[in-house]
């Protein structure tokens, strides 16, 4: 395949690196220095900025002689965090891949496992479910004898998913460490650990900051401490379910404001629906989760279309391109549906909790 080559910003790696020294000299800084400012989505049409730090060595219980792999997106923050700046301050060596788990096979995954020795492996549920539809054959084929921590990261972990993950992948001997964080925390904030205060089924809070804690949305300090802290004052809200069984284990709900969990990424249904309404025959739209057996949750949308304009497979697909382009190929709806008409509140607000039930129901 040929790759697309500017020569004003690409460089071989090999040319940098035969004469570039191993040491590299620290440079000092204040702790309270920002690390980078990311964009995230947000539950309004516009996203935001923030300040953020890191979290690695310990989760992971990195060493020396480990190879750590984290198959995440180096732009989310998964890939800030844990790919770029967790593994380079502890010194580790890492993997880095580009592609997909099942080109140009579907053991892709395991074959970079066994050549490289892996100890420390971390990946979405998503690619797990996707994987799993293969079944044992294609891990059999290669020695994951190197494993020895399974991580999971970016949206709940199915029981289903974990078994195959711990029994198969990790031949029932490597922990599966189902990590808890967002872009906003910067690093993990709970995972598998031992706790013993019971917790009744509620809202995800945080009683006290920690180091990698975001300290600002960029330019509008007033929506940080309103969107994160007004809830439940004096308490930082994730906007996720949360509740703790008997045996002690934290199970993360869902999103409890308008946000959807595609293939471990945060969507705003108010981004998708404002995508939609700037096609010129849209009048109105509404975009609901739908159950995905790979992705957990994929975009159902709904649109009224303006006076005399006809609904018709091209315009949906036109409509699925026009997402797509205005925010990305993660947010590409899976379904797009006709709606004369969209239940609405006394106050005129479309209610998409009627469309979800109509979904289910379906």
């Amino acid at each position: 395949r040929q790759t697309p080559w500017n020569a004003d910003t690409n460089v071989w790696w090999d040319d940098v690196m035969k004469n570039s020294s191993e040491e590299c000299e620290p440079e000092w800084v204040d702790a309270e220095d920002p690390l980078f400012i990311l964009y995230t989505s947000g539950s309004t049409v516009a996203g935001y900025l923030l300040y953020t730090a890191l979290t690695f060595k310990y989760v992971f219980d990195y060493h020396p002689d480990d190879v750590y792999w984290c198959t995440a997106d180096i732009g989310w923050i998964t890939g800030h965090s844990y790919i770029t700046y967790g593994p380079l301050a502890n010194g580790a060596t890492s993997v880095l891949f580009e592609g997909v788990p099942v080109y140009p096979h579907v053991g892709r995954f395991w074959e970079i496992i066994e050549k490289y020795s892996v100890s420390k492996f971390y990946t979405a549920p998503t690619a797990i479910r996707l994987l799993m539809k293969y079944g044992q054959e294609p891990v059999r084929k290669f020695n994951l004898g190197s494993l020895k921590i399974l991580g999971t990261v970016g949206e709940p972990i199915n029981p289903e998913a974990w078994l195959w993950y711990y029994n198969v992948v990790g031949e029932k001997r490597c922990p599966v460490l189902d990590t808890f964080w967002q872009t906003e925390t910067g690093g993990h904030v709970i995972t598998p650990l031992p706790a013993a205060t019971p917790l009744k089924p509620g809202s995800a809070v945080f009683k006290q900051p920690w180091p990698a804690i975001m300290r600002t949305v960029y330019g509008n300090h007033e929506r940080f401490e309103n969107t994160y802290f007004k809830k439940f004052p004096g308490y930082y809200v994730t906007g996720d379910g949360c509740r703790r069984d008997k045996d002690g284990y934290y199970w993360i709900t869902g999103r409890i404001d308008d946000m959807l969990n595609v293939s471990g990424h945060l969507l705003s249904t108010a981004e998708v629906e404002s995508a939609l309404t700037e096609h010129p025959v849209v009048a109105e739209a509404a975009v609901v989760s739908r159950p995905h057996a790979v992705k957990g949750e994929c975009l159902y949308c709904f649109v009224t279309l303006k006076n005399g304009r006809e609904f018709s497979h091209s315009l949906a697909e036109e409509l699925k391109k026009q997402v797509r382009e205005k925010i990305g190929p993660i947010a590409t709806p899976d379904f797009i549906q006709n709606a004369p008409a969209l239940p609405k509140t006394r106050s005129a607000e479309i209610c998409a909790a009627g469309q979800s039930y109509h979904i289910l129901k379906r």
